[in-house]
């Protein structure tokens, strides 16, 4: 009897067409980037999701992507909060 949570896999063929000369197989669709992707590859399972979320998570990230981001949401914060006429004079003492 079968598992009716799990998916059934396709068939693999080991077709090489007749005059294909170069390496790997040609009808192989991938992108380019796809081997420096993390999450390009599909993980199995809640065990395999969770780890590979814990070694996103320990890897650094560009310093200047972050440092980016957070002026980018300051700004739109500021916009925000320009936008609904917020008084800042609260946060400071008469």
């Amino acid at each position: 009897m079968r598992n009716p949570l799990k998916l059934r896999k396709n068939k693999n063929f080991d077709y090489s067409p007749r005059y294909y000369k170069g390496q790997g197989n040609p009808y192989k669709i991938e992108h380019k980037l796809d081997q420096f992707r993390s999450t390009a590859h599909t993980n199995r399972g809640l065990k395999n999701k969770f780890t590979s979320a814990m070694d996103d998570l320990q890897t650094e990230g560009d310093r200047n992507l972050k440092i980016r981001f957070w002026i980018i949401v300051a700004v739109l914060i500021l916009l925000f909060l320009f936008i609904i006429d917020f008084d800042l004079s609260i946060f400071w003492n008469p």
